[in-house]
């Protein structure tokens, strides 16, 4: 595989943090697009997006395409950062400049409303064909564009595209190891904000760590229960993808899922907050597609439950907090 050009698809701070990195590494040419005219418009003329990444600055090296087809042209890998409330919208609009079979990236968290179809299988349904790898771990935007250490893990069942992408992205500040099970990588990623959000919730009533911890290490037993009934690997749920993203998502003051739960334990409105966000808190959506399928497979996962309960039933917080504090004593 030719990975002189690399193109990445959606310019939010995780898709600049990447540019910025392969940039850096100045392993391949870099193209970073928008399909969002005023988003690719202020990108060519300031370089910049301090609404995202204060005081970052994309080199005049990164190409900023005008078009998909300007995007597309000479590209040996796409990586996809859009949201994944947006994934299947996006995709299906850039679809006509795709090149048929170009090897897919996707860095996307969450789940598909209706279909829940994993990021990686929307881009298969809407392109038809190809091959699509997932990257993931403990990895905020903020920290990269700064070179700070980081691992992640790329997963796929082609375990020379996965090597590719290792060889790729690994530097001395950007660890990338390989993992044969993007089921279980990308329910981790998905699942991992909305106990983010519980997590919020603990630091908005004022609670303390030992709370924190409990949530964290349920959290990753409901994860990995959920995981496992759809094939997943277990210890997938041990490694980055997995314990790694959810402490650094629980415990980050970038985590927008965890800002979202404590301003909702401060006793702020979802409806009064959300909509003036400028990123996305991926958690938020994905808490009620995963409520869904937990019931009709009778699965036990009562911190997601009250999770939804409060985003989506209005109710509060503390109640929440009592009734997960008072169920039925059970065995480990």
């Amino acid at each position: 595989m030719n990975f002189e050009k690399v193109t990445i698809i959606g310019a939010g701070a995780w898709g600049m943090a990447i540019a910025l990195h392969l940039h850096r590494e100045n392993r391949s040419r870099v193209a970073l697009y928008s399909v969002r005219n005023a988003s690719r418009n202020n990108l060519r003329e300031s370089r910049s997006n301090a609404g995202l990444l204060e005081g970052v600055s994309l080199p005049e090296g990164i190409q900023i395409p005008e078009t998909i087809q300007e995007a597309m042209a000479n590209a040996g890998l796409v990586i996809s950062c859009v949201p994944s409330a947006h994934l299947r919208k996006i995709f299906e609009e850039i679809k006509p400049g795709f090149p048929r079979n170009l090897p897919v990236i996707s860095t996307t968290k969450g789940m598909e409303r209706g279909t829940f179809f994993r990021p990686s299988q929307v881009i298969l349904d809407v392109l038809g064909s190809g091959q699509v790898a997932v990257l993931s771990g403990p990895s905020h935007a903020e920290e990269v564009v700064r070179g700070m250490p980081t691992s992640v893990v790329v997963a796929g069942e082609d375990g020379a595209l996965n090597k590719q992408v290792q060889t790729l992205f690994n530097s001395e500040s950007f660890r990338v190891y390989t993992n044969n099970d993007p089921v279980g990588v990308e329910i981790a990623g998905a699942l991992k904000n909305v106990i983010a959000i519980a997590a919020g919730i603990n630091d908005g009533l004022g609670f303390g760590d030992n709370a924190k911890a409990a949530l964290i290490t349920r959290g990753i037993v409901e994860i990995a229960r959920f995981g496992v009934s759809l094939g997943a690997q277990m210890k997938t749920f041990y490694g980055l993808a997995g314990l790694g993203d959810l402490i650094a998502t629980c415990a980050s003051r970038h985590s927008r899922n965890r800002m979202v739960g404590e301003r909702l334990g401060k006793g702020e409105r979802l409806e009064d907050f959300l909509p003036r966000m400028n990123q996305v808190a991926e958690g938020v959506v994905t808490a009620p597609t995963i409520r869904e399928q937990a019931i009709k497979t009778g699965l036990d996962m009562p911190i997601m439950e009250q999770v939804y309960q409060v985003l989506a039933e209005g109710k509060s917080p503390k109640s929440a907090v009592l009734d997960l504090m008072q169920r039925v004593p059970r065995d480990e």
